[in-house]
C-alpha cells in the first residue's frame, strides 16, 4: 500500500458526525487500499460541542482493514496559532512532523524529520485546494488536488475528495509515502475542517 504513486482520498459523509473517516482508494480502479479513521478520545469529542474543532487535539490512524495493525498515525495536540502534527509509523516510532506556517495566503506547512531537519514544504495556493509538496532542495515531489464531488455533496456537507500524487522516489518511496500521505490527511484536518 505504501509503495504507490497516487491515492484517492474520499471523506465519508455523515450528518452530525463527531469522528472523521476516510477511504484511501486506487484512483484508477477505485479499489480500497486502506482507510483512515479518527481515533480521538471521547472527552475531546465532547469538547467539540463547545470549542472549535480546529483548536482541539486529533488522532487519525491508517489501516489496511479494520482488523489490521496501523500502517501509521498522525496526531495533533491543542493548537491556538500554529499547528504541529506528528507522524508515527506502525511501530509507533516518529517518522516526522508538520508545522503550520504563520503568514501564507494559501496555507501550507513545513515537513520535518524526527531530528528537526526540514525535508519538505507543503505550499497551498490562495484558491484553496491545490497543494504542492516541495523538497528542501526546491524540487516538486508531489501534489494534492481537490476533486469535485457533485453539487449536493459540496453544498451540504464538509466531506472532501482529493487526489494525492507522489513522484517516483526510488528506494525511499515507502518512507516518503508515509509522510506525504499523512501530509494530505493533515491538510484536511488542519486547514480545511471546521
Amino acid at each position: 500500500m505504501l509503495n504507490r504513486n497516487s491515492y484517492f482520498i474520499r471523506e465519508h459523509v455523515g450528518a452530525f458526525k463527531l469522528k472523521d473517516t476516510y477511504d484511501i482508494l486506487d484512483p484508477e480502479t477505485q479499489q480500497q487500499l486502506a482507510y483512515a479513521i479518527e481515533t480521538t478520545p471521547g472527552w475531546v469529542l465532547a469538547l467539540r460541542l463547545v470549542v472549535g474543532k480546529q483548536m482541539l487535539p486529533v488522532t487519525i490512524t491508517v489501516r489496511e482493514h479494520a482488523e489490521a495493525p496501523p500502517l501509521f498515525r498522525i496526531e495533533r495536540g491543542f493548537t491556538f496559532v500554529r499547528s504541529k502534527v506528528h507522524v508515527y509509523d506502525a511501530q509507533s516510532q516518529p517518522v516526522g512532523y508538520f508545522k503550520s506556517k504563520l503568514f501564507t495566503l494559501g496555507g501550507g506547512f513545513n515537513v520535518y524529520s524526527p531530528q528537526d531537519v526540514l525535508v519538505a514544504e507543503v505550499k497551498g495556493n490562495w484558491k484553496g485546494w491545490d497543494f504542492t509538496f516541495v523538497s528542501a532542495t526546491g524540487q516538486e515531489i508531489g501534489l494534492v488536488t481537490k476533486k469535485w464531488a457533485g453539487l449536493g455533496r459540496e453544498l451540504f456537507t464538509t466531506a472532501d475528495n482529493y487526489l494525492i500524487s507522489i513522484h517516483d522516489m526510488g528506494e525511499q518511496q515507502a518512507a516518503s509515502n508515509i509522510l506525504l500521505l499523512a501530509a494530505g490527511l493533515a491538510i484536511d484536518t488542519v486547514f480545511k475542517e471546521q
